[in-house]
């Protein structure tokens, strides 16, 4: 089987060192298809090109091709007998009009709970959609979307195996959508310290909760990537996740990223079929299912004790548990099985 995986033009390298969310994935796939026995071409000129060394690169994208052309033929000649890329792709006319001259399957992933999509997009067979929860599916259902959990990986993020760790860690990006303050509120309830990890995306929102966020039991990590990123995780005894209110998390990478590491989670969510429920299980974690119309300190309190139930759990189970749920081997073959 011939897998050309497509970058994606963002403003993370591929494969990332830290963050990202269609880089990470693409890279997971490409690593998966070639560990499941594929052939895997690394197509686009994001992939970092010291690659070259052990991967076939070919810096091209379909949609700056030009009909016809000589470029267009050797793509077609290549006998692709699938194209994995970001969730837009298969939603532009330029891109679509090459892929029609290859005669191969594409598949995608939905890391965005806001993306429209082109009415032809997909059709659920040559053409397929996948999405990370329930929520995820019932918002795409016109498209036909098929459920699978995402696996993402990063540069240099091998897992250690599983040790039962100390503090508490939150890791992303550190904005209102992801709100850490509630993360923080439940460490402080329970007395404990809580390492947050990830880049400042909103300056307004630090400040809004700045008493919270600078207490004595926070510790400012900063933005983390490679080995440094994965023992921050592999070494917390409880991942604690929140979001805000409204947002919807499309398919959030900590959920591999923690299990995989043998750290249980403390999920905090505000309603039923999110990514938290597809990911985690009585094994591997604990969710805090909170109404919306609650307060933050209530949910830091019903979060505080998930956090509790979390940490109960064999680390070791975790890690077993989370490598196989969160297998890119396994997650390369459901994504290149065509439904029936």
């Amino acid at each position: 089987m011939l897998v050309g995986v497509c970058d994606f033009p963002g403003s993370y390298a591929f494969p990332p060192a830290g963050y990202g969310g269609i880089e990470r994935w693409l890279w997971a796939v490409a690593v998966g298809a070639r560990a499941a026995g594929a052939d895997v071409h690394l197509l686009g000129p994001g992939w970092l090109t010291d690659l070259e060394h052990d991967w076939v690169r070919k810096p091209v994208r379909l949609e700056d091709l030009t009909p016809g052309t000589l470029a267009e033929r050797e793509l077609r000649d290549s006998g692709y007998d699938l194209l994995v890329v970001g969730h837009e792709y298969p939603s532009l006319p330029a891109w679509t009009r090459t892929w029609s001259e290859l005669d191969c399957d594409v598949a995608t992933f939905q890391h965005s709970p806001v993306f429209q999509h082109s009415p032809t997009a997909f059709d659920g067979r040559q053409s397929r959609l996948y999405c990370y929860s329930p929520e995820m599916t019932e918002r795409y259902a016109e498209h036909q979307p098929i459920p699978e959990l995402a696996v993402h990986l990063g540069l240099d993020e091998e897992e250690p195996p599983a040790v039962a760790g100390t503090d508490l860690v939150w890791l992303g990006r550190i904005d209102e959508d992801k709100a850490p303050h509630i993360a923080v509120r439940a460490a402080q309830i329970l007395g404990r310290r809580i390492r947050i990890v990830g880049p400042v995306f909103d300056e307004t929102y630090v400040r809004r909760h700045e008493r919270l966020l600078t207490a004595d039991h926070v510790k400012w990590v900063g933005e983390l990537g490679g080995p440094a990123k994965t023992a921050a995780i592999a070494e917390a005894s409880v991942f604690v996740y929140t979001y805000a209110r409204p947002y919807v998390e499309a398919g959030a990478a900590v959920f591999g990223e923690s299990l995989r590491a043998g750290t249980p989670m403390a999920a905090l969510t505000w309603r039923e079929g999110t990514c938290a429920q597809a990911a985690l299980c009585d094994a591997t974690g604990a969710v805090a299912v909170v109404d919306p119309e609650e307060d933050d300190e209530t949910a830091a309190q019903r979060l505080a004790v998930a956090i509790e139930k979390a940490e109960s759990l064999d680390h070791r189970r975790v890690q077993a548990v989370g490598m196989q749920r969160f297998d890119p081997v396994r997650h390369f073959q459901a994504m290149a099985t065509r439904p029936c």
